[in-house]
């Protein structure tokens, strides 16, 4: 199964999420808090996938995103977002994104998300 790497400023956000992908046989190598850990975290721990929350503090979800892909432009990056952030979510995509799901979590639609990014 696949590396993943959960970015949510909010902790039971991520634990939420570690829950869910652990469930479905995933490993999650790296969280991060904000957009500045994410970049960092991502070149450290190469995750073959990214769970990223758009609205955080020091580096938003979108900047991140273009970041990471500026090192490597075949990221996996799933963008979380709360419900009425749609501008955000067309400008992630638009930065390098591969889909998004809506807060608050349901699982099958994580798990569906994760398993189309990563084509299994």
């Amino acid at each position: 199964m696949a590396k993943v790497m959960v970015v949510d400023d909010a902790a039971f956000m991520r634990m939420m999420l570690r829950t869910m992908l652990t469930e479905e046989g995933h490993e999650v190598v790296a969280e991060a808090t904000n957009g500045m850990e994410a970049v960092n975290a991502y070149l450290s721990a190469r995750p073959d996938l990214v769970t990223m929350d758009i609205t955080m503090p020091e580096l938003d979800g979108v900047g991140a995103v273009k970041e990471i892909r500026k090192h490597d432009p075949n990221a996996k990056i799933i963008m979380c977002s709360a419900m009425g952030q749609k501008g955000m979510v067309l400008e992630a995509i638009t930065a390098g994104a591969k889909d998004f799901v809506v807060k608050p979590f349901q699982k099958d639609r994580v798990i569906e998300s994760v398993n189309k990014v990563l084509g299994l």
